[in-house]
């Protein structure tokens, strides 16, 4: 079948673009598969972070899928001219990510269109469908792009619940937040140390090393983690790295390092990495933290779980589902860094490395893209049920 891709994509940066190039690639095996991405995604002054564009060395789309920079979200005449391009493809299905309104007029004036001028079906993957940064409107705008959608997915229970309450009749499937497999085969811890050393100046021989990764917004509660650390290290010699763009106040962050007197203990690379560093971080780690006060999923542990990372998290949304407590990690309570303390204490003093890496190379084979490939497939009706 025709596909078209509509959403963000490379040059732009960003989890939704990496997730929209490893699904064309893996639908383009069978199917004809175009991207239409955006000109523009976000006005600079909504735009919280430093650059738009990706800084990696490579673009993870396969070079033969046709990538259309074209759509601006906040230009009403574009989303028809755009529309009409992709009608004259005759698609048989568009595919959109949904993670926040913001775009909902644009893909509902690009999908309306579509639909009227040909048999297209559309199908939203929806990373969110309530966003955790809630903003007047969202509820109308959620329920005006969704007139538009014939089939959902979503990659957890949390975010069922929540689909739900807007589509009524319309069918879905639940498959779970595929692995990201884009950052390069893993590497020995002492080779991924020897790399940040060399490009980021933090010197972590023979240091036991836990990993905060990822955008920082207050959602992701890292207050909690680093308030943790006077107890973990009462019993343990640990290192933090923090590692990702800040979407709030930095300098919250560091004066709260700085009060805590963890300077020596906590190391902050507060910019975006590109794919080819990735792993560098992980394969140094000995454990991932994510200690969420909310959560739908979190594509960090899908990395996590690629290069056989324990995870420990709080136990809110997705992240209950994606971490099997005492298996491949540990869930604690949200917003007690106590509780976070505790589990990173007993993760070293019991030595669960080993036996949390065994689970992670197990529990991530249920993560294939082949099982997302076959729930499109057979919203779409191209493959029984």
């Amino acid at each position: 079948m025709k596909v078209i891709i509509v959403g963000t994509a490379y040059p732009l940066r960003g989890a939704m673009a990496q997730l929209n190039a490893i699904l064309a690639n893996y639908l383009s095996r069978d199917h004809d598969v175009e991207v239409f991405s955006f000109k523009r995604q976000y006005p600079e002054i909504l735009f919280p972070g430093k650059t738009q564009i990706d800084t990696s060395g490579n673009d993870i789309l396969n070079k033969d899928i046709p990538n259309t920079g074209i759509i601006d979200s906040i230009n009403p005449f574009n989303w028809q001219k755009t529309a009409k391009m992709i009608a004259a493809r005759k698609p048989d299905l568009l595919i959109l990510r949904f993670w926040i309104p913001f775009f909902a007029p644009a893909f509902y004036r690009i999908c309306s269109y579509v639909k009227k001028k040909t048999n297209a079906k559309i199908l939203f993957i929806c990373d969110n469908v309530i966003p955790h940064e809630k903003r007047p409107g969202d509820n109308f705008l959620i329920k005006l792009i969704f007139k538009v959608g014939d089939f959902f997915i979503i990659h957890s229970k949390s975010v069922e619940e929540d689909l739900k309450k807007f589509i009524k009749g319309k069918p879905y499937k639940y498959t779970p937040h595929p692995i990201y497999n884009i950052f390069g085969e893993p590497v020995s811890k002492g080779d991924s140390l020897a790399a940040i050393e060399k490009d980021f100046n933090i010197e972590l021989k023979g240091k036991k090393v836990i990993l905060f990764f990822g955008y920082v917004r207050k959602y992701k509660g890292l207050k909690y983690l680093i308030d943790a650390m006077p107890e973990i290290l009462r019993s343990v010699d640990v290192t933090l790295l923090i590692v990702g763009e800040f979407y709030e106040d930095e300098n919250i962050t560091r004066d709260q390092i700085k009060n805590l007197e963890l300077e020596k203990n906590i190391h902050v690379v507060s910019d975006y990495i590109p794919n080819e560093k990735v792993r560098y971080f992980f394969c140094a780690s000995d454990v991932v933290v994510l200690p969420y006060i909310d959560a739908t999923q979190s594509g960090i542990t899908q990395i996590a779980y690629y290069y056989d990372k324990p995870v420990i998290a709080t136990d809110v949304g997705g992240l209950s589902e994606a971490v099997i407590d005492g298996k491949t990690g540990f869930l604690v309570k949200p917003e007690d860094s106590g509780a976070v303390a505790e589990a990173v204490v007993e993760f070293y003093k019991k030595d669960l490395e080993k036996n949390f890496s065994e689970g992670a190379k197990k529990e991530k084979k249920k993560y294939e893209w082949e099982r997302m490939i076959e729930a499109i497939e057979q919203l779409y009706g191209n493959r029984k049920n």
